[in-house]
């Protein structure tokens, strides 16, 4: 499998090194992106902040890296502390996992990190999955070998909720990622039948160029996610950083959101529906 360096994990990095002034700090900072979905349990990705003046590259990530933290997720009745493994499929490497608590709809989820003299926490809940009704991969011309996908989902009336449309190349990609332009607010619906074009998310250091479209021969895993509103305000904000700044290495004067205490990043529950998509023999 290829190995990737999700953007979003560096985008957070290198924006740690300013205040909301856009002033250099010179402390150091956790770093988090952890997420527990319904059904699944928690991973957690942590690191300490990348300065903005440093090369960002895979060699500079791993010396980032946290592989020695305490994390303990709660649901106020019962309590884990995380495992960390090794996944050589992806950069960084250091996964922290659950395997005890589930995540359930409608539970609250708090997430204590203890490292060296640091404590870092936040709380998140986990919204009620909303399902996918279809999820289609579309060509614009019959003789394209790209296309996108479309997906299609009923909003519940009388609910508020804010989603997120994630994708995953089986067997080529080892996470899922965010597509662009896939965090969505249902206050900008205009019927409660949503259908939606779906291109691929942004990843750092593909191999090759990359490419926004799906191809003739690959397997997609569709993933819509219902998320909190704090979850939907860090998305859009690592959104725009790359939309503003145009090299996600080096974030515009904007600083991302963040739910975290003591650190920076974000914590989030996600309800979840998923498609598995094939796409047509690759000629």
């Amino acid at each position: 499998m290829k190995k990737y360096l999700l953007v979003f994990f560096i985008v957070i990095m290198a924006s740690c090194a300013k205040d909301d002034l856009g002033i250099k700090s010179t402390e150091s900072k956790i770093v988090v992106e952890g997420w527990i979905e319904e059904g699944d349990y928690a991973n957690v990705l942590l690191s300490t902040s990348i300065p903005v003046t440093d090369a960002v590259d895979s060699t500079n990530v791993l010396n980032h890296v946290i592989r020695s933290a305490k994390i303990t997720i709660s649901d106020g009745d019962h309590t884990e502390v995380l495992k960390v493994k090794n996944d050589k499929n992806r950069i960084p490497p250091f996964v922290y996992f659950g395997d005890i608590l589930k995540g359930e709809a409608g539970k609250e989820y708090s997430i204590k990190i203890e490292y060296l003299n640091k404590v870092v926490e936040a709380v998140t809940t986990i919204p009620k999955t909303v399902p996918l009704i279809s999820a289609e991969y579309i060509k614009e011309k019959t003789a394209d070998t790209t296309g996108y996908i479309f997906v299609k989902f009923n909003d519940p009336a009388g609910e508020k909720n804010y989603y997120q449309i994630a994708t995953k190349i089986d067997k080529v990609e080892p996470v899922f990622v965010p597509a662009f332009y896939g965090n969505l607010d249902d206050k900008n619906f205009e019927t409660a039948s949503v259908g939606i074009k779906v291109n691929r998310g942004v990843l750092l250091f593909p191999e090759g160029k990359f490419n926004p479209y799906f191809e003739d021969g690959q397997q997609i895993l569709v993933k819509l996610r219902t998320q909190t509103k704090e979850a939907l305000d860090f998305w859009n904000s690592w959104q725009n950083e790359i939309v503003n700044s145009k090299n996600p290495i080096y974030p515009s004067n904007s600083s991302l959101k963040s739910n975290i205490k003591g650190g920076i990043g974000i914590w989030a529950g996600y309800g979840q529906s998923m498609i598995l998509v094939k796409t047509p023999p690759k000629k």
